[in-house]
C-alpha cells in the first residue's frame, strides 16, 4: 500500500498542492555540475556498493529530466539506490508500494469531505514528492499504473477535473521485478516509453558482497542516512546546466541513425519512436557532463544507448521464446551503425559552444572520449 495521505491542502494558491522551488534556481557551469555529480555518485556508493556505472546511469537519467525504470531480481539495491538518491540530491522521498488492488486514488490523492467545514478538500498522495519510488510497478493494474502517465509527462495530475502542479523537481524511480510473473500486469509499450532510461544492476562480485556485509557490520544498524549533497535549487540548476551543452550535428545524427535502425531490424515488430533519439541524445549529454566534460562524443551516446532504447523495442512475436531481447537489438545496431569521427571544428562552434562552456573547449571530439581543440 501507499504512504498515508497527506493533510489537507488549501486550493487559495494557483490549485498547487506542494511547495515548489521558489525563484530562479542558482545558475551554476558545467565544472561545477561535474564536480557535484561526482560528489553524489560518491555519497550514493556509501550505502550501494559496486554499482557505480548502473547508478552514473540513473544520475544522467535524473539530470537530463526524466524518469527511470529500474527493473532487476530481488534484493540486488534498486529500493536502496532510490532512496540513496533523495537523499543525497535533498529531495522529499515517497515510496509507493504497487499491489493488486492499488487504485488511482491512493497515488495521486482525492478530495475527502470535511464534516467540520461542509466541504470538499483535496488531500494529496505520494505523488506529490520530490523522488517518488513506485515500488513493483508492474504489479498493479494497468489502470492505476496509468495514473503515473500525466504526472510523468506533464508534472501535474488531474483529479475530479481540477488540475494540481507537482513540486519541481519531480522524479519516478520505479522497480520492477523480471520474474515471478503470475499476478503481474506487464507495462504497456505507452508507459514503457514515458521512462527515459531502464537500468539493470546485476549481482555484485564476490568482494562487493563482502563488502555489503562488512559495511553492516561496521554501521550497526540496519539504516544507512546519506547526507545531502545539493538542494532542489542546486538540482535544477545543474539540469539547466546540462541543457545548455550543445551536441555537434554528427552526434545527434548518429542517435538518429541508432534509433532508426531499430525500426528495420530483422527481428523486430515495433522499433525505437523519434523520443527514443531524442532520449538518446539527451541521456548522452548528461552523461558526458557526469563525466567531467562539456562535450558529447559517440562514446557517450555508446553508453546509454541499451538503457535508453532497449525497453523501447519489441520483437517479433515468433521469437518471444528464443533468445532474441531488445538489448540484442540494440547490440547489434551498435555493432553495425557507422559511428562518426572526429572532425575540425571552427572556434565558436560545435559542442561546448554554448552558455558556461570554456572558450574553444567544444572544438570538436575524438571518439573515446578525447578532447579535440584546433
Amino acid at each position: 500500500m501507499s504512504e498515508p495521505l497527506g493533510d489537507p491542502v488549501s486550493e487559495s494558491v494557483s490549485e498547487t498542492v506542494s511547495e515548489t522551488v521558489s525563484g530562479t534556481p542558482p545558475t551554476i557551469g558545467i565544472a561545477r555540475t561535474s564536480e557535484l555529480a561526482g560528489r553524489v555518485l560518491d555519497e550514493v556508493d556509501r550505502a550501494v556498493v559496486g554499482k557505480r556505472e548502473a547508478l552514473t546511469l540513473v544520475l544522467a537519467g535524473v539530470l537530463a529530466g526524466g524518469h527511470v525504470l529500474m527493473e532487476d531480481f530481488p534484493g540486488l539495491g534498486k529500493t536502496l539506490a532510490a532512496r540513496s538518491f533523495a537523499q543525497a540530491l535533498g529531495l522529499d522521498f515517497k515510496r509507493a508500494q504497487f499491489t493488486p488492488d492499488l487504485l488511482p486514488g491512493d497515488i495521486t490523492g482525492s478530495f475527502i469531505f470535511d464534516q467540520r467545514t461542509g466541504d470538499f478538500e483535496f488531500r494529496a498522495g505520494p505523488l506529490f514528492t520530490g523522488l517518488l519510488l513506485a515500488d513493483e510497478i508492474n504489479r498493479t493494474p494497468p489502470k492505476t499504473q496509468a495514473a503515473l502517465l500525466e504526472a510523468m509527462q506533464e508534472k501535474q495530475v488531474t483529479v475530479e477535473g481540477r488540475t494540481f502542479q507537482l513540486p519541481r523537481p519531480f522524479h519516478v524511480l520505479a522497480t520492477a521485478n523480471p520474474v515471478e510473473y503470475e499476478g503481474t500486469y506487464p507495462l504497456p509499450e505507452a508507459q514503457l516509453d514515458r521512462f527515459l532510461m531502464r537500468v539493470s544492476f546485476g549481482y555484485p562480485s564476490l568482494d562487493e558482497e563482502w563488502q555489503i556485509l562488512a559495511n553492516r557490520m561496521a554501521r550497526q544498524q540496519e539504516e544507512q542516512v546519506l547526507d545531502a549533497v545539493v538542494t532542489p535549487a542546486e538540482l535544477l540548476a545543474m539540469q539547466a546546466a546540462i541543457e545548455a551543452t550543445v551536441v555537434d550535428e554528427s552526434v545527434g545524427r548518429y542517435c538518429v541513425a541508432l534509433t532508426a535502425a531499430t525500426r528495420t531490424h530483422g527481428d523486430v515488430l515495433m522499433g525505437a519512436s523519434p523520443r527514443g533519439a531524442l532520449g538518446l541524445l539527451l541521456c548522452a549529454r548528461a552523461y558526458a557532463v557526469v563525466d567531467g566534460r562539456d562535450y558529447v562524443t559517440p562514446e557517450d551516446v555508446k553508453a546509454v544507448a541499451h538503457a535508453v532504447l532497449a525497453h523501447r523495442i519489441t520483437v517479433k512475436p515468433e521469437l518471444w521464446m528464443s533468445n532474441v531481447s531488445g538489448a540484442g537489438v540494440v547490440a547489434s545496431i551498435l555493432r553495425t551503425v557507422d559511428t562518426p569521427s572526429a572532425r575540425e571544428a571552427t572556434p565558436g562552434s560545435g559542442p561546448g559552444s554554448g552558455p558556461g562552456s570554456a572558450p574553444g573547449s567544444g572544438a570538436g571530439f575524438r571518439p573515446g572520449g578525447e578532447r579535440h581543440t584546433p
